[in-house]
């Protein structure tokens, strides 16, 4: 495995993440909901675009593709992911070969300008370097190619970080990071524009569950592979602590935040916003008119 460059932080302990994301994938398809929501956005949002996807990838999403419907006009998939247990078993739809890839998306072996389309699922907020694997999908797209990815946002787990926190404070008087910090939707829309997108468009589906039980949800986030992996060493939680804040959480619905982007490889037919200074009305006489 390479190593991210030594100016960059290393937030994520990527081994760990695949080792997680490896050890749930047997049970995830029982576990999927969040995923299954955000895929479901995601072929809608492909069923508006009046255009075909001759070759594309799908990153992540497994046996969701099933989801996809004749009007998204997606074909010759190549199924990819870094663990091969969540890698999709469908049979394509035609008589060619199921196309397969296992690689980490900061390091990408994606050939240049190849893809008519790049489909990212709840994968790229445990990255390391989001701006450096944005630039290599945005490189791996044809010009005019389309780029949709979802992935956990800022607000995700608050509550129940909020409660391991107060769980271990009043334990210890100190408390570790249990739940890595995750990215609002500015900073991600910051990152398209630095990868080099053309009119990104990012926006938010904030969802609230309720468990009767709350140890459900560490059922749900081991299954998915969202257990903690960040870098460094970190003192395991003890019973007592994790028995206080699943007693606080009892009733409590938990927040994810599921942020989806859209972008575009550059083209030249593109629309381009207008230069500065170029309109032909004020702002305040635009106020005062009814448009």
């Amino acid at each position: 495995m390479i190593n991210p460059p030594g100016d960059l932080p290393k937030i994520f302990d990527r081994s760990l993440s695949r080792k997680h994301r490896a050890r749930g994938a047997a049970r995830f398809h029982k576990h999927d909901f969040l995923h299954r929501r955000a895929m479901e956005d995601i072929v809608d949002r492909l069923e508006t675009v009046t255009r075909s996807f001759p070759q594309t990838l799908f990153y992540g999403t497994g046996e969701l593709t099933n989801l996809l419907t004749p009007d998204c006009q997606v074909d010759n998939i190549l199924y990819a992911d870094c663990v091969e247990g969540r890698l999709s078993t469908a049979e394509p739809a035609r008589k060619e070969h199921r196309q397969t890839l296992l690689f980490e998306e900061e390091y990408q072996p994606l050939s240049p300008a190849s893809l008519d389309l790049i489909v990212s699922l709840l994968t790229l907020h445990n990255v390391n370097d989001l701006i450096g694997a944005l630039s290599q999908y945005r490189n791996a797209l044809k010009p005019n190619g389309l780029f949709i990815a979802a992935l956990f946002g800022g607000d995700t787990l608050s509550d129940f970080r909020r409660a391991l926190m107060n769980a271990e404070l009043e334990e210890t008087n100190g408390a570790a990071t249990r739940i890595h910090p995750f990215a609002d939707i500015k900073d991600i829309g910051n990152a398209l524009t630095r990868a080099g997108f053309s009119l990104p468009v990012t926006d938010v589906d904030k969802v609230q569950v309720r468990y009767r039980n709350p140890a459900g949800l560490i059922k749900d986030l081991r299954a998915m592979g969202e257990t903690n992996s960040l870098a460094g060493p970190t003192n395991p939680l003890s019973r007592t602590s994790m028995a206080k804040a699943l007693s606080a959480m009892a009733d409590m619905d938990h927040s994810f935040e599921i942020i989806f982007c859209t972008a575009w490889a550059p083209h030249p037919d593109q629309p381009k916003p207008a230069k500065r200074g170029s309109g032909t009305i004020s702002l305040e006489q635009a106020l005062k008119n009814d448009f």
